[in-house]
């Protein structure tokens, strides 16, 4: 076994240097955006010129410092994001940066952004979460040669937002499938549709196509949006009391993590499923996979986070090395949806690409590949 001051002779200069550095970085760190370069300087070491993995087709280029901008910050959900992010600069040799607000404050957010553009940030990604809250900052940055993409949320149609491309997932249309899952499911009756914040781009799009979706139906289903919060605790509350004002209510679903994770709670608290009551929602958090395998949730939709930190880094680079001839393009993370039947490996697996490890593996795999 491979001690920490060993190394093996098919082990090139940098894989030495990054795995040195896991050694002695701190996961929490790793997360939050500390780069290998900036990891090793602290241990003492110095960094040659940056160049992707193996020695690669690139040429040395500038250590190119990408800065992510995000609306919660410390919320789970975006930690396989991170790993993404820090997985695709450690493979092409740039550093990158956390940064945002941890309460999808818009104002703090774009105070991030202009720190960025003082900063000489060679990109910007922004979960662009407001319609009109970010268009002058992303004018400020492209004016002053700066490429912004955005990623997990968009401008909406017709923005006056100039971004570049968008990473990440179409969010009516997962809304317009959740739709179609909840006229299967229900049927006929009231249904709760949860969202923490009316009106933010990340999840005011599906609300919108699930209700477009369930009254292209002509099912006989009575959708309402209802407002949670952000704070976690509070929207369990709220979904809680909700239920317990509406208790002939046939469904409920969540279009955050948080949203769907508290259904579930709830729907297992009052044992819902018995009473003829669905449940779904967004999302892989632990607690909403077991009430998945459980029988509390029906489903919850993945729209694999890690893709959206690890692609957006590569439009990036793809941007700084061809001088901006190639794309930007937008890119659909997907959508999955995670069932009783298909949550197992979920449970079982656990890995960085999901965010339930910081261990970087090889995820094993048999059978006939699911589309």
């Amino acid at each position: 076994m491979q001690g920490e001051g060993e190394t093996t002779m098919s082990e090139t200069p940098d894989e030495r240097l990054m795995r040195r550095v896991a050694q002695h970085l701190p996961r929490r760190a790793m997360v939050h955006g500390v780069s290998v370069a900036s990891a090793a300087a602290a241990l003492g070491v110095i960094a040659g010129p940056a160049q992707a993995a193996d020695a690669g087709p690139f040429p040395s280029h500038p250590r190119w410092r990408f800065v992510f901008v995000n609306h919660v910050t410390t919320n789970p959900f975006f930690v396989p994001t991170q790993y993404g992010i820090h997985d695709a600069c450690a493979l092409l040799g740039c550093d990158y940066q956390w940064t945002g607000s941890e309460i999808s404050d818009v104002a703090q957010m774009v105070n991030a952004m202009d720190a960025a553009i003082s900063g000489r940030a060679d990109a910007i990604a922004v979960a662009l979460v407001d319609p009109k809250g970010f268009d002058a900052p992303t004018a400020r940055a492209l004016d002053a040669g700066i490429p912004v993409f955005s990623y997990n949320a968009d401008a909406p149609p017709g923005s006056a937002n100039k971004r570049l491309a968008y990473i990440g997932q179409d969010l009516f249309l997962s809304g317009e499938m959740m739709g179609e899952r909840i006229v299967k499911l229900v049927g006929s009756g009231d249904v709760a549709l949860f969202i923490a914040t009316p009106g933010q781009l990340n999840l005011q799009p599906r609300v919108d196509g699930a209700i477009a979706a369930i009254k292209k139906s002509g099912a006989p289903i009575n959708a309402t949006m209802i407002a949670t919060d952000p704070t976690v605790n509070v929207g369990l509350s709220k979904i809680r009391a909700y239920y317990l004002g509406h208790p002939t209510i046939k469904g409920m679903f969540g279009t955050s993590g948080g949203d769907t994770e508290n259904v579930g709670t709830v729907m297992r608290e009052y044992d819902l499923p018995k009473k003829g009551v669905h449940g779904g929602g967004f999302d892989l958090l632990p607690q909403s996979l077991r009430a998945i395998e459980d029988g509390y949730l029906d489903f919850a939709i993945d729209q694999q986070p890690y893709l959206q930190g690890f692609y957006t880094v590569m439009e990036m680079f793809a941007f700084k090395v061809s001088g901006g001839l190639v794309g930007p393009a937008d890119i659909n993370t997907g959508l999955k949806f995670v069932t009783k039947e298909s949550v197992t490996p979920y449970l079982t697996t656990k890995t960085r690409y999901e965010g339930s490890s910081a261990e970087a593996q090889i995820v094993p795999r048999s059978g006939p590949v699911a589309g």
